[in-house]
């Protein structure tokens, strides 16, 4: 009986070495990925009033855990019945991501709001719709984002067995939401933090020009974050296309790899925006 708890202890810590092993060449290739991740999540998670910040991101953090529960074992039951319906997921992922980033810059340089009192009075009477709006759209940008940290994270440990790929790839996923959703959490509270400083040196002293420099640098770091997250979704969208569609992948071999990736999000976001836009178009054409 001793002897039968000895081996099962020693299978455990086989697997257990096994799997920090493989835990660690996972996160390293997903760490692209991740620094995206993070990029778009954080623009995604910035905007709201202070006091509904946290709220928010921990509604889009349970989101993303959803997220990976559904996509895990998914992947793996796909991996090993129907791998090509991993790459198929991924493609239309893609165009989704090209989509949203190409429309933000199409907005930024195109949109003009409508600053009048009504137009104002109506986004505070609608706030929670919209506030619920940008939750959803982050918990789906999410879910796409984690399709992929998911399935790069098991291509990296296709070799090993069974028991290794479920408990690495979860290790990575629950990883990746902590990992990304907590640093978002400390960016959303710079000022907060730099307001604490301010009031506990009493305003004088490092602590207050290093609260003020906390304060001062969050809008500076959102707009950033905003402008980086636009050309992540681009990207990891292009990415997506280079990867796994084989004619792209040889295409124009010469090209830089992120200049190719570039074009390609950019083009898929473009096709994308003028058929959701068409469509729109005909739909209320033909409810009039």
């Amino acid at each position: 009986m001793a002897s039968g708890i000895f081996v099962i202890l020693d299978d455990i810590a086989t697997l257990m070495d096994d799997v920090s092993v493989a835990a660690k060449v996972a996160t390293r290739k997903t760490a692209g990925i991740l620094g995206d991740d993070l990029a778009v999540n954080a623009e995604k998670a910035t905007g709201f009033l202070s006091s509904r910040e946290l709220p928010v991101l921990w509604a889009i953090t349970k989101g993303s855990l959803i997220n990976k529960l559904i996509i895990v074992p998914i992947a793996l039951l796909l991996n090993a019945f129907l791998p090509v319906a991993i790459k198929i997921a991924l493609i239309l992922g893609g165009f989704y991501l090209a989509y949203e980033g190409v429309e933000k810059i199409i907005e930024y340089f195109f949109h003009h709001a409508d600053e009048s009192d009504e137009a104002a009075a109506d986004a505070q009477q609608n706030a929670k719709d919209a506030e619920k709006a940008k939750i959803k759209s982050a918990i789906t940008t999410d879910f796409i984002l984690s399709v992929e940290i998911v399935i790069i994270a098991l291509g990296s440990v296709l070799e090993k067995s069974l028991m290794t790929q479920i408990v690495t790839v979860s290790i990575v996923a629950v990883l990746a939401t902590i990992g990304v959703y907590g640093i978002v959490a400390i960016i959303v509270r710079m000022d907060d933090a730099g307001y604490k400083l301010i009031k506990h040196s009493r305003n004088k002293g490092f602590l207050s020009v290093l609260g003020r420099l906390l304060v001062k640098s969050l809008p500076v770091v959102i707009r950033i974050l905003g402008v980086v997250g636009t050309i992540a979704l681009i990207l990891v969208a292009g990415g997506i296309f280079a990867h796994n569609i084989e004619y792209l992948h040889h295409f124009m071999p010469n090209l830089i790899g992120i200049v190719k990736e570039a074009t390609f999000g950019l083009i898929a976001g473009l096709l994308m925006v003028l058929l959701i836009t068409g469509s729109k178009k005909l739909i209320a054409l033909f409810k009039r």
